[in-house]
């Protein structure tokens, strides 16, 4: 109380409320009436919890075709004539932010979605705690690997993260540890996967959005990896789990060890992989071997590792082992309980979630961390249909324009015609951003242009919608009336049928006509100001659609991307002789060499197209299924629809790390009736990045 404040103290204290100062956390205590827990503070930390609220778009459909599985009718509705899940819930991958994706899910309409599933009962979240970590990969090519190197927003990400140290770390766990909260149900339990670098702060920060009354346990996680430390300290031999409850109405599920023994022990029982194993194992050392002890003797038998990535690997360095996740969710939660993972990475706990019947959401910042899950759970998928084994639908969603428009300041709640007013107010903000990443200069003189760079035109598409092939047929025609020779169209996102045809279309006419993708990166002015910003042209996908009745086969036939990491050239320059790098440059994987006198060789590793695939997937009705997205309008839940289309995975093809084989021609598809059909082609290339082109076929 002030009684225990000294006289010069009290004196400070008045100083700097007058003054409008801040007065030091370690009086608040004597001067406040109300009684105050424990808390941690940093500077920058804020109480305030964002309450943004952006439409999630529904961009892909996946769901293994499974006619006949009747005993799924209990879990969900199927459609009779496609076997696909129509009703029920559906299973979440969300790319984007997850602070925005944690907001919008606890203040925007999808809250009740989840709570229809019986509410959020489990959260797993592993976030980034290795401060050197760089977000960069070892993708596979051939019989190769090139180092997939961190996009713009992963390393904005990584900034923001880390740019001021611990700090910054605790405002950005503790803002998202405080939306899981709110978003958990009552009777939901949280997981938090730290290590020694950030176990403190974390243990904390979930005291005090948690309460420590909700504490449950703390997990200690050892592992046998890594040698002995070439450091003067002891080398670090484990991670660890924090375990919290939402509140008294959560009820823990108890489990039994089970450890397994070589099969040599008699008289255990057997599992479906042909392990042995007693329950109830006591341990016990002699002469420094691991032994069982079972009824008081002692059985020289070793344990072997239950929790094994050996078949698992993924190349993700931080992926943990499916039996970790296996046993932290069947202790937290039951068959049927709603699971999610905001950091999902490779997507463990979506996988183990999925095996378990459990319903699930994941989301990730990472590109290529989605399309990574994508493949992972389409693998479970087709096992489970191939035993009969239920399965749920999964979606893949994302912010998309609603993202942008958020991170240029557009009011994304507000009705259409005010969200538009506004977007004008921007909009010569945005281009100008876009034209200085662009590193080109403003010129509004000549409609639709923005600006020119050396010679070329440039247009700018919109903030939140697919540049059309209206708007790029405008920019030929001014171009070819005025006696240009060079457009470079930029948009975030293209409508289908623009590449390559509408490009081919100009080259006759004398254009060049260039796409390229304005990356989100944009709205880094740190990326901008060091030239970190790239605009990639828009891929390419040839393909040959075969009929023959009523049935469809699809052949892919080319595709390109042109992608630059790095300059081989300068790359050669500095390599030391004797050495080796593998490059990306010009849309090729390039090895480039340099031998011991000095003499540089370049080879290209994608020699092939087939070599940029990593999968590829058909809808063969694209138009079957309008996108609706879900906004709140004065109070009131309304469905809209974008004018935009829901892919329906419905075959697809892919290269995984132990099978690096891709079929380039569709399973044939048959149409229940005769028609004009449209037919979307989907590549994702081996850095995750995809290209989709719609052909049209008909059926007779």
């Amino acid at each position: 109380m002030a009684e225990d404040l000294s006289q010069q103290e009290r004196d400070l204290i008045a100083n700097l409320i007058r003054d409008g100062k801040p007065v030091p956390a370690r009086y608040i205590p004597s001067i406040s009436d109300s009684p105050l827990k424990t808390e941690l503070i940093w500077p920058g930390k804020s109480t305030l919890m964002d309450n943004s609220v952006l439409p999630f778009q529904s961009i892909e459909h996946i769901d293994e075709p499974r006619k006949g599985t009747s005993q799924q009718f209990d879990l969900f509705s199927i459609s009779e004539s496609t076997g696909r899940q129509s009703g029920g819930w559906t299973n979440k991958l969300i790319w984007g932010d997850n602070s925005l994706i944690l907001s919008s899910l606890v203040h925007g309409p999808m809250r009740n979605e989840i709570e229809k599933a019986g509410g959020l009962k489990l959260v797993y979240i592993d976030p980034p705690f290795d401060v050197g970590s760089d977000f960069a990969m070892d993708i596979e090519v051939g019989e190769d690997s090139v180092k997939k190197k961190p996009s713009v927003v992963e390393e904005v990400a990584y900034r923001d993260t880390w740019g001021k140290g611990i700090d910054s770390y605790a405002s950005m766990i503790y803002s998202r540890i405080r939306m899981i909260h709110e978003l958990l149900a009552s009777d939901g339990a949280i997981y938090v996967h730290v290590d020694y670098r950030t176990s403190a702060l974390v243990r904390f920060i979930l005291d005090e959005v948690f309460g420590q009354e909700n504490f449950v346990n703390e997990i200690i996680w050892s592992y046998r990896s890594g040698g002995a430390s070439k450091t003067a300290s002891l080398p670090k031999k484990h991670d660890n789990i924090l375990f919290y409850k939402k509140s008294a109405n959560y009820t823990i599920t108890p489990m039994m060890e089970r450890q397994y023994l070589e099969k040599s022990f008699m008289g255990s029982a057997v599992d479906e992989k042909g392990r042995f194993y007693v329950d109830t194992i006591l341990r016990d050392v002699i002469e420094g071997a691991p032994n069982i002890v079972i009824n008081g003797e002692v059985t020289a038998y070793n344990t072997r590792p239950v929790l094994n990535l050996s078949t698992e690997r993924l190349g993700y360095p931080t992926q943990k082992p499916e039996g970790l996740l296996k046993l932290l969710i069947e202790i937290a939660t039951k068959e049927g309980d709603l699971v999610a993972d905001f950091f999902c990475g490779s997507g463990t706990t979506l996988a183990v979630a999925e095996k378990l019947n459990r319903k699930w959401i994941g989301t990730d910042l990472g590109r290529f961390a989605v399309h990574t899950t994508r493949k992972r759970l389409i693998g479970i998928q087709r096992e489970a249909s191939k035993l009969g084994q239920q399965f749920r639908a999964f979606e893949i969603l994302n912010l998309g324009g609603y993202e942008r428009t958020h991170l240029t300041g557009i009011d994304s709640t507000l009705d259409e015609e005010a969200r538009l007013t506004q977007a004008r107010i921007r909009r010569e903000e945005f281009v100008d951003l876009i034209l200085s990443a662009y590193g080109a200069q403003k010129s509004d003189q000549l409609e639709p242009f923005a600006g020119s760079k050396a010679g070329t035109a440039i247009l700018v598409g919109a903030i939140d919608s697919a540049v059309t092939q209206d708007l790029v047929q405008q920019a030929i025609d001014t171009a070819l009336a005025v006696g240009l020779s060079r457009i470079d169209v930029l948009g975030f996102e293209f409508e289908m049928g623009i590449s390559p045809a509408m490009s081919d279309s100009a080259k006759e006419q004398g254009l060049t006509l260039t796409l390229r993708y304005i990356p989100n990166e944009v709205f880094d002015k740190r990326a901008i100001a060091k030239g970190q910003v790239k605009f990639y042209e828009a891929g390419y996908v040839e393909a040959k659609c075969e009929v023959s009745a009523r049935s469809l086969q699809v052949t892919l036939t080319d595709f390109g991307v042109f992608y630059r990491q790095d300059d081989a050239d300068e790359t050669a320059a500095g390599l030391r002789n004797g050495g080796t790098k593998v490059v990306v440059d010009q849309g090729q994987v390039v090895r480039v060499s340099k031998d011991k006198k000095g003499v540089i060789t370049k080879e290209n590793l994608t020699s092939n197209w087939q070599d940029w695939i990593d999968y590829w997937a058909i809808d063969f009705d694209f138009a079957s299924q309008p996108e609706t997205i879900t906004i709140v309008e004065d109070g009131k839940e309304v469905k809209k629809r974008t004018g935009k289309f829901i892919f329906e995975n419905e075959w697809q093809s892919f290269r995984s790390r132990s099978d690096r084989s891709l079929e380039l021609t569709s399973s044939p598809f048959s149409y229940a009736d005769p028609g004009n059909y449209s037919i979307a082609v989907k590549v994702i290339d081996i850095f995750g990045n995809d290209t989709t082109r719609v052909f049209k076929i008909k059926v007779k």
